[in-house]
């Protein structure tokens, strides 16, 4: 929790390149990938700083719980289960109250030196829990957890909205994935500690002095955080509190796609709650396991979200690929629906040990789902993260990444109330609430992928293109980050525009020969790409019109636009002559042209070779594909005969060979 575009694909590139001079522009791509993150200056010190956060935020509420769990009877006028949520809501209160401000005063400051004032503020907040903890006094650290959950709404807005910053557009998934593994593996951890912590001998005292020094820790690490820009240094920080929440909810809602982003970010950490809050009494009373068996399915859980995170910026190749949240949504339903069916574990004497659990029969099956719902989990969430943060306005992006906090706290406390009304006044049991909980995922999933059909689309996209092909491309880089431009490639297939789509970083803009366009299944995918129909002057001549106007006002607004100069799929391999629509394109918007050439397409059954495409028996599966880019080529210099035969080249030969 801590965590514009006029259309449904906006530039994600033109906003952020404009505001954004990410350090270390000269570094090459690294076969470590998002790894390599953790050893730059303008990551490593602050996933650092945020992970010593979480770890700091759990070891202390954990540590607190137990002592709640034990000793509120004797120093509290009020019972421990009482105590336990009240310390909760004390935590999550401030969420709600202060993330608009918070939003509002990371927009307006320096970031690195905003993190570094929260951090000495965490430090002075551990180390009176220190003395708390070595007094006693539950009071005191109620109070001292609300300054907590204060501390962390105001670092939030500060975490997500500092990484498109400091990283480049590459780097935006693998950050977020690092992130998303280091905040559940800190939670995990300070879980795990915190409980250790408390129960040794001196434990309350040992416990301060640990807070204390993992909060000096992140301190220590915000100081090597680079200085960032600052994007409304004029914005007025204005203070009434519910006002200010509802105006910075308005922020959010203002990009339709970003606010159904955050609404399943929000569903995520609602569905994380109800899981997590319930697995203690799940463990006990459904499974019959004991507190290592409750450790070890939240062991798995947590490894699962991390290697889900880790495995987005792997499957999304270093974009924001939208795709990979459907994928998430099916998954986290499918297991969550398999661990309904696969509790119903044999009875036992006892409460069961860890290595009984383990040999009981099905138990596999259920550890398999904790860690597979983990790793959907992590692929659903990393690229909505990723998406707010690319398609904000930077002026706006503390405030939007606020509200998104102030939602997730909603969501978060309607599971608890979900799980107090289902579970008591109801009195299901907890796998019958799990199966409701599956349930419900699938049909929030139906109902905003419905919204926002570009969801679907790149979801079918992405399935295609990693299932039908062995898919590889090289210098798409030469596509410009930001500002007009015109994509021109060869037709090779039915599948050429949808390759491209699912290669290319931005959001592109296809002019499409319209019975293709009108294409089963195309025709959706076509049409949530905001694809260009086109038709020939002899049919349509003011269809054809119509399409030259839209690709002028597409690329007057910056974005990218791709046409197949051919007119048709080749019926034979070659490349043909390339119609001069692309110079008559250039003369009315003089944007670079960027040559594509696609390969290994030529023979699959979505090409003409031996007959039409689509009218006979699959041949090869898995085919090896390429992309390849070519150089910019200036408007002047634009010529469709000599486009044609620098796409021949790009192509390795006349034919469109297999690479």
């Amino acid at each position: 929790m801590e965590k514009r575009s006029n259309a449904v694909f906006p530039n994600l590139h033109q906003t952020q390149s404009k505001t954004q001079k990410p350090l270390d522009q000269s570094a090459s791509e690294d076969p470590r990938g998002m790894w390599r993150l953790l050893s730059t200056r303008r990551f490593a010190p602050f996933f650092w700083t945020q992970f010593f956060g979480a770890f700091n935020d759990n070891v202390f509420k954990n540590a607190l719980m137990l002592t709640i769990a034990f000793q509120a009877g004797q120093r509290l006028s009020m019972s421990s289960d009482v105590a336990i949520n009240l310390a909760a809501g004390l935590f999550i209160l401030p969420f709600f109250l202060f993330s608009a401000t918070a939003g509002q005063i990371a927009d307006r400051m320096e970031k690195s030196l905003l993190i570094r004032r929260i951090k000495v503020m965490e430090i002075a907040i551990m180390a009176c829990a220190g003395l708390a903890f070595w007094t006693g006094s539950l009071m005191v650290l109620l109070g001292l957890l609300f300054l907590m959950g204060t501390q962390s709404a105001f670092f939030g807005p500060v975490k997500y909205s500092i990484m498109p910053d400091q990283l480049k557009p590459t780097e935006i998934v693998g950050g977020n994935a690092l992130v998303e593994m280091g905040t559940f593996i800190s939670i995990l951890l300070g879980t795990l500690c915190g409980g250790l912590l408390i129960q040794i001998k001196n434990g309350p005292a040992v416990t301060g002095l640990v807070l204390v020094g993992i909060a000096l820790a992140g301190w220590l690490a915000s100081r090597m955080i680079p200085a960032t820009a600052v994007h409304a240094p004029r914005l007025t920080v204005r203070w009434n509190l519910f006002k200010e929440t509802l105006r910075t909810i308005g922020y959010a809602r203002r990009e339709r796609s970003v606010f159904l982003s955050i609404l399943g970010i929000s569903w995520f950490w609602l569905l994380g709650a109800a899981y997590l809050t319930q697995l203690p009494n799940f463990t006990k009373t459904v499974l019959s396991g004991g507190e290592s068996v409750v450790t070890l399915l939240l062991t798995l859980f947590s490894i699962g979200v991390g290697a889900g995170s880790l495995l987005c910026e792997r499957l999304s190749d270093k974009k924001v690929e939208l795709g990979l949240v459907p994928l998430g949504s099916i998954g986290l339903s499918l297991f969550g629906l398999d661990l309904f069916w696969a509790c119903r574990l044999p009875d036992s004497d006892g409460l069961l040990t860890l290595s009984r659990f383990l040999a009981v029969p099905g138990s596999m099956r259920l550890m398999i789902d904790f860690v597979m719902i983990g790793i959907f989990g992590g692929l659903y969430i990393v690229p909505l993260f990723a998406m707010v943060q690319m398609r904000t306005r930077p002026r706006e992006r503390a405030r939007v990444i606020a509200a998104n906090n102030i939602i997730n706290a909603l969501f978060m406390v309607l599971s608890s109330l979900a799980g107090a009304l289902l579970l008591g006044a109801a009195g299901i049991s907890i796998p019958v609430f799990f199966l409701i909980l599956a349930i419900s995922n699938a049909v929030v999933a139906v109902y905003i992928y419905s919204l926002v059909p570009e969801f679907t689309m790149r979801f079918l996209v992405w399935i295609i293109t990693h299932t039908m092909y062995r898919f590889r491309h090289r210098d798409l880089d030469r596509i410009p980050e930001d500002g007009p431009a015109v994509l021109v490639c060869n037709h090779v297939s039915y599948m050429d525009a949808l390759l491209i789509i699912g290669a290319c970083r931005r959001p592109v803009r296809f002019v499409i020969y319209e019975p293709i366009y009108r294409m089963f299944l195309l025709h959706f995918i076509f049409r949530a790409a905001r694809a260009i129909p086109i038709a020939s002057h002899r049919s349509n001549p003011v269809g054809l019109k119509t399409a030259f106007q839209e690709i002028s006002a597409a690329l007057e607004a910056g974005e990218v636009v791709c046409i197949f100069p051919e007119g048709q799929l080749t019926r034979d391999g070659r490349v043909g002559a390339f119609k001069p629509g692309i110079e008559r394109i250039i003369r009315t918007n003089p944007v670079p042209v960027v040559p594509l050439a696609l390969k290994g397409l030529w023979g699959s059954f979505f090409s003409h070779k031996n007959g039409h495409a689509l009218t006979r028996l699959p041949q090869r599966f898995w085919s090896r594909v390429e992309l390849a880019a070519g150089t910019p080529v200036a408007p002047a210099r634009v010529s469709a005969s000599e486009l044609r035969e620098t796409v021949v080249g790009l192509s390795g030969g006349f034919r469109c060979p297999h690479p």
